[in-house]
C-alpha cells in the first residue's frame, strides 16, 4: 500500500507540471484556435529567465515568482506580435508551423545564451524533506501542487467573472460575433501569449526547481500534450486535471509495467481518447483539431 501511495504522489507532482503546461496549451487555443507548438520552449525560456533574476537579484521564492511572472507575460507578448500578429489572416495551418518556428529559434537561443550544460536551480526553496502520513514530500514538490490548484482558481474566476475573461470566452464561442459586438479580437489574443507565457513562468520555475534546468526542458511540452487532448483542448481546468491523471497513470505504468512504459502509457492515453471521446473529458464537441 505505501508502494501505491507513493507512486500516485509522485504521479501527481510530475502530473502538477503537466498540468501547468496543459493549460497554456489549452488558453492559446481556447482564445485563437491554434495550437502552439512553441509551449514547451517557452516553459524552458521562462525558467532560464528566472534563474538568471535569481543569481542576479538573490531572491526568494516568492519575490522571484513576482518579478518572473510580468516579465514572462511581456516576453510572451513580444513574442506574439512578432511572431503570430503578422500572421493573422492565413491558413490556421501556417500559424501552427510559425510557432514550430518559432519552438526552433528558441532552443537554439537558450544554448546560445545559456549554454548547453544543466544547472542546479533551487529557486530560494528549502531542501528539507517534509512528512505527509508516511509520504515524503520536498517543499518543492507540494509548491508545485500548490501552485497548480492556485492557477486553477485564479483562471476559472477569470475566465467566468472577468471582463477580459468573459470576453475571451465570446471570442472561443464565436470569434465573428465577437467582433460585431466590439471585443477586440487581437488584444484577446495578446491576452492569451500574455497569460500563457506567465502560466509558463510558473510551470518552468518550478519544474527546475525539482528536477534540474537544462536546455531538454521544452521537450516537458510533448509530454504534457496527452493532458490537453485527456482535459479537452478547449478546456483551460479540462487540460490541469488531464495533467493530473496522466501524471499518476505514468508513475502507476512505471511502477507496475515497467521503466519503459512511462514513456508511452500517456500517449496511449491520447490514442484511446481520440477513438472514445475525441473532444476530451471536458471538451466542445465541435472543436476542430490542427
Amino acid at each position: 500500500m505505501d508502494f501505491l501511495l507513493l507512486l500516485i504522489a509522485t504521479g501527481l507532482v510530475s502530473g502538477a507540471a503537466y498540468g501547468l503546461i496543459a493549460m497554456g496549451f489549452a488558453l492559446i487555443y481556447k482564445s485563437t484556435g491554434v495550437v502552439n507548438f512553441a509551449q514547451g520552449e517557452l516553459v524552458m525560456l521562462t525558467a532560464y529567465i528566472a534563474f538568471s533574476l535569481s543569481n542576479t537579484l538573490h531572491l526568494s521564492f516568492l519575490p522571484l515568482v513576482l518579478v518572473t511572472v510580468p516579465i514572462s507575460m511581456a516576453v510572451g507578448l513580444v513574442l506574439e506580435r512578432v511572431f503570430i500578429r503578422p500572421m493573422l489572416g492565413e491558413p490556421i495551418f501556417a500559424i501552427v508551423m510559425a510557432t514550430v518556428g518559432l519552438a526552433v529559434i528558441l532552443r537554439g537561443f537558450i544554448i546560445i545564451v545559456w549554454g548547453s550544460q544543466p544547472f542546479n536551480f533551487d529557486a530560494g526553496i528549502s531542501s528539507t524533506v517534509v512528512m505527509i502520513g508516511t509520504i515524503p514530500f520536498y517543499p518543492a514538490q507540494l509548491y508545485l501542487i500548490a501552485a497548480l490548484a492556485l492557477v486553477v482558481l485564479a483562471m476559472w474566476l477569470f475566465l467566468r467573472f472577468s471582463r477580459y475573461g468573459i470576453a475571451m470566452r465570446a471570442v472561443a464561442a464565436n470569434e465573428t460575433a465577437a467582433m460585431l459586438v466590439g471585443v477586440s479580437v487581437s488584444r484577446i489574443h495578446a491576452l492569451a501569449w500574455m497569460l500563457s507565457a506567465g502560466i509558463a513562468a510558473i510551470a518552468g520555475l518550478l519544474f527546475a526547481a525539482n528536477f534540474k534546468l537544462a536546455p531538454d526542458i521544452w521537450f516537458q511540452g510533448l509530454r504534457s500534450f496527452p493532458a490537453v487532448i485527456l482535459g479537452g483542448m478547449d478546456s483551460v481546468v479540462g487540460a490541469a486535471a488531464g495533467g493530473l491523471i496522466i501524471g499518476v497513470i505514468e508513475n502507476l505504468s512505471q511502477g507496475y509495467v515497467g521503466e519503459g512504459m512511462r514513456e508511452i502509457a500517456g500517449f496511449i492515453v491520447i490514442i484511446l481518447v481520440l477513438m472514445v471521446r475525441p473532444f476530451g473529458l471536458y471538451g466542445s464537441r465541435d472543436i476542430e483539431r490542427v
